[in-house]
């Protein structure tokens, strides 16, 4: 007698390891997009901190206004960059790329004394967002004294 190896699966097993999978993926796929919309949110909130810290940083070290401004007008999603006068030169420090799928709203631009204090006497405020029904916002507080507070809710 010659015993038979079966080898492989039989269709059925492949049809029920398919529906168990085509499940798993309509309940597991919206909730993976919402998480990739946060983590964007996050990191372009990152961005916007350490852009902040950066300018900060750079003013005091330099006894120098450095300032932070959208590359294009009043869009901040579109990326941004710190420069700041050197005589007649406009030397940039940084420049920070576009950030898809995310709106960024805050102010025309943020300028630090060579003290590492704001100029004027209201308070930048950047809030992030992105589109999606359990998306957090982001909002971005300097305080007059220069330093950022990132909090996860709305300005």
């Amino acid at each position: 007698m010659t015993s038979r190896v079966n080898r492989g699966f039989t269709l059925p097993e492949l049809l029920i390891v398919v529906t168990v999978m085509g499940v798993l993926l309509a309940a597991g796929v919206p909730s993976f997009v919402e998480f990739i919309k946060n983590q964007r949110v996050k990191t372009a909130s990152f961005d916007v901190f350490s852009t902040l810290v950066v300018a900060r940083s750079e003013a005091i070290t330099r006894n120098t206004s450095v300032t932070i401004t959208p590359t294009t007008t009043a869009n901040w999603a579109n990326g941004w960059m710190i420069t700041y006068v050197d005589g007649a030169a406009t030397i940039v420090l940084r420049e920070q790329g576009t950030m898809p799928n995310i709106t960024i709203t805050g102010p025309a631009s943020v300028t630090y004394r060579g003290s590492g204090r704001l100029t004027g006497s209201t308070t930048p405020q950047f809030q992030l967002t992105a589109s999606g029904a359990t998306v957090v916002t982001r909002c971005i507080n300097v305080d007059l004294s220069g330093r950022p507070v990132s909090k996860a809710s709305a300005c």
